[in-house]
């Protein structure tokens, strides 16, 4: 009787992870107008929740750019998980844009210490630097519209290789990317920006994962894939300027595919 008083009374002290704060991950002040706007193209929670994201994972976002989705996972996991963002390496030679576009992404945590302070950065530089979490410790990888970079980069198979190290046994890799037409040449892909479906399952099979579901929630049957400066004459690059700005305004963001992938047991 003492016994299971005691084990009662333990498991009373054991913090309970809290519901995911969807309020302030979508609606709070770290997000501008602007950000708030993609949502009606990028369905992020609906994305999230097809990847399975629950309360207290661990969560890696590789490559994350400026930090769009960043905002929203900070605010979920925040003393309720563990997030890493894994980045471009302060190490990275070549083109100042690996170094700025990281610069930019720290400037952005550390403007705001109180919610972005628990993230840990990592660096995502394969083949040298691809230790995106600490091995087997990963609930969920996340991955949104990087693909096509990193094809130009030559760094797809480290870069799926290390998420699956990241992973636990069971864990998800979930993948937005713009969509090709099946059968587009690889080397056009990587230039346009948009991928065949078939080309990123068969890169994350290689890798050692099993696909697991795919969505239609990022899909947009207006985009042709078919435009003079690929996926960056859509919003919100627009990269065209005013030729054709309409009709590209018209279709909107990217068909994108949503992918989810796992980790066998």
């Amino acid at each position: 009787m003492k016994y299971a008083l005691a084990l009662l009374l333990a498991l009373a002290i054991v913090p309970a992870h809290a519901a995911l704060d969807w309020d302030t991950a979508l609606d709070g002040p770290q997000r501008s107008a602007e950000n708030k706007a993609r949502d009606d193209w990028r369905h992020p929670r609906e994305t999230l929740e097809f990847f399975g994201i629950k309360e207290g994972m661990t969560v890696v976002e590789l490559s994350p750019g400026g930090g769009w989705y960043t905002e929203i996972l900070a605010p979920l996991l925040a003393g309720n998980g563990k997030l890493y963002a894994a980045h471009f390496s302060p190490n990275a030679a070549g083109s100042p844009y690996f170094r700025n576009a990281l610069g930019g992404f720290l400037q952005k945590l550390a403007g705001n210490h109180e919610l972005y302070g628990p993230v840990v950065v990592t660096s995502l530089a394969p083949p040298a630097e691809t230790t995106v979490a600490p091995a087997g410790s990963a609930d969920l990888v996340v991955a949104f519209r990087n693909v096509h970079s990193w094809i130009n980069m030559g760094s797809l198979d480290g870069t799926l290789e290390a998420a699956f190290t990241a992973l636990k046994p069971g864990g998800v890799l979930g993948i937005v990317q713009h969509r090709a037409k099946a059968g587009d040449d690889p080397q056009a892909m990587g230039r346009s920006g948009y991928i065949t479906e078939a080309y990123v399952i068969a890169a994350a099979e290689k890798a050692g994962f099993t696909l697991d579901g795919s969505s239609d929630i990022n899909a947009n049957p207006k985009d042709t894939a078919e435009h003079p400066h690929g996926v960056w004459s859509l919003p919100p690059a627009l990269r065209g300027g005013d030729e054709g700005r309409a009709g590209f305004e018209a279709i909107g963001e990217s068909d994108r595919m949503t992918l989810r992938f796992r980790k066998p047991e």
